[in-house]
């Protein structure tokens, strides 16, 4: 039987073509869905999984790094006391209003404060060590590329950062921040851009790298908790990225406009998929119906079905997985944020075979026409 589904698609191709295109194309559009989720709100944490902190301290109860309030800068001494910590610096994060020099109107944007020196933690993973020293110069900020025309600038260029004047030093790639636009800059120039008396230099975060790790969870749980340097809470570089991610993808609306969007994709490939298979057994209704006149049992002629619905399905995802990957290259020549891991991508192939498994039991209905009477019409 085995034998049989293989050469009934080998022979009758064209009548399972169309299955093969519409699982293929609802596998790819799960894979694309997948990766514009995880990329577009991956980017809500691009400040922790673009740098090299282990450790993170900030407000307690912040949500999402872009969140943060100011924290006691004496909370470096704390850190930097204990014996698992080699490196402590600050972060910090200002609300921003940018005006470019050619009449783009204002912007809001993320002034991103970091310490320039090579070894530094922040960004470390997102901007090379000869770019990263070109803030060093006064007022110098670095943005992405893809914010280039959005913010009317160019390297070189000035702009004015809450009525300061800056200067356009460098573009990198991986800087793009979720709900606005991310300028990094030097400690020094982001203190001079915060304009909330409030915050009087404090800084949003402290990070820290550890000698070993792999104690990350148990070095934050013995930071958390002395006395004497105001309230503060401190995250594992992993702890904190996740939240990040799930609060924009759980608690905003655009997350559950997306994952809402990504349900209504399967249910729609789902249908498509069992409704193509279902013509495609239909129609070879006359042929199984010979097939059982001649012996073959319909449990028999079940296992085919199962078996064809198996490689329409790996056939559709071969040739989906091949235009997903030019797509997903496009995507990034584009700057467009496409995020894949292998885990991800085996949930999708799997969910895809699922389908198909669905899809080839819901067409199983149509061997109630396989009777061989209906050989004499």
């Amino acid at each position: 039987m085995v034998a049989l589904a293989r050469k009934t698609l080998l022979y009758e191709w064209r009548r399972f073509l169309p299955a093969m295109v519409a699982i293929g194309f609802a596998g790819l559009l799960q894979l694309l869905q997948a990766g514009l989720v995880l990329g577009i709100f991956g980017s809500a944490s691009v400040y922790i999984t673009g740098s090299s902190a282990d450790l993170w301290v900030g407000y307690p109860g912040t949500q999402s790094v872009n969140l943060g309030r100011a924290i006691n800068p004496d909370l470096a001494m704390l850190l930097r006391m204990d014996p698992a910590v080699v490196q402590v610096e600050p972060f910090y994060w200002v609300d921003a209003d940018w005006r470019g020099p050619r009449g783009t109107g204002g912007e809001s944007v993320f002034v991103s404060g970091i310490d320039p020196r090579p070894d530094a933690l922040m960004f470390s993973q997102a901007l090379p060590p000869a770019l990263r020293a070109r803030l060093r110069e006064p007022d110098a900020v670095i943005i992405d590329r893809a914010d280039i025309a959005k913010l009317g600038v160019s390297v070189g260029d000035s702009a004015a950062i809450n009525g300061q004047r800056v200067r356009v030093v460098g573009v990198a790639r991986g800087l793009r921040a979720l709900g606005g636009v991310n300028v990094v800059s030097s400690l020094e120039t982001a203190r001079a851009l915060d304009i909330d008396p409030t915050d009087a230099g404090r800084p949003t975060y402290l990070v820290a790298r550890l000698r070993d790790p792999g104690q990350a969870a148990a070095v934050a749980a013995r930071l958390r908790g002395h006395g004497g340097f105001g309230p503060y809470q401190v995250w594992t570089a992993p702890d904190f990225a996740r939240r990040s991610v799930l609060y924009w993808m759980l608690d905003t609306g655009a997350g559950a406009g997306v994952l809402f969007l990504a349900g209504i994709v399967f249910l729609v490939g789902a249908v498509i998929t069992s409704q193509t298979l279902m013509g495609a057994v239909a129609g070879s209704a006359r042929e199984y119906a010979t097939l059982n006149a001649l012996g073959v049992g319909v449990g028999k002629l079940r296992w085919v079905v199962l078996e064809q619905a198996f490689w329409v399905s790996a056939l559709g995802l071969l040739g989906a997985t091949v235009l997903g990957i030019g797509i997903i290259v496009l995507a990034r020549s584009q700057d467009v944020p496409v995020v894949l891991d292998v885990p991800i991508t085996l949930a999708c192939i799997v969910l895809a075979l699922g389908l198909a498994a669905i899809s080839g039991l819901v067409a199983m209905r149509s061997l109630r026409r396989a009777d061989p009477a209906t050989l004499l019409r």
